[in-house]
């Protein structure tokens, strides 16, 4: 099974380096506002991997509750801990009044779509910085060991 997971990864990986490339490679428009085939290839490819990430997790968490069913708590407390996060982040967010330009139209963005950006903007924040902060405090314990 490992190993099918390494060729996996290593499959992904080529993909993503594959279109990197193509993107840096191929011709863009002088014009900002005109379509990039190549960068919307790539973000359609970013959304496919992390729906494949939000998939394999639910799927690990699942299988890891049916076998070891005391980590029930962790996980329900875990799924709290997000969704208090993705909710305060959008209650920030719809307090602001931020305007971001749309270039294609010559105008600005709905409060709705600056609102869904400025979450996603915070929860990426809160999880970097919980990343971080949970990496040097695992390095920090680790040493102590």
């Amino acid at each position: 099974m490992k190993k099918i997971l390494n060729i996996l990864l290593g499959v992904l990986m080529l993909v993503t380096f594959a279109l990197l490339v193509y993107a840096m490679v191929s011709m863009h428009p002088e014009n900002p506002a005109e379509y990039y085939a190549s960068v919307s290839l790539n973000l359609w490819w970013g959304y496919i991997l992390f729906a494949a990430a939000i998939a394999s997790a639910i799927a690990c968490a699942i299988v890891g509750m049916i076998k070891n069913p005391s980590g029930i708590k962790g996980t329900i407390l875990s799924l709290v801990l997000i969704v208090v996060v993705v909710g305060v982040s959008y209650f920030l967010s719809a307090g602001h009044d931020v305007q971001i330009v749309d270039l294609q139209n010559n105008g600005f963005f709905g409060h709705g779509e600056t609102v869904i950006t400025e979450t996603s903007i915070l929860v990426t924040y809160v999880a970097m910085a919980v990343a971080f902060v949970t990496a040097i405090a695992t390095e920090i314990w680790s040493a102590f060991k």
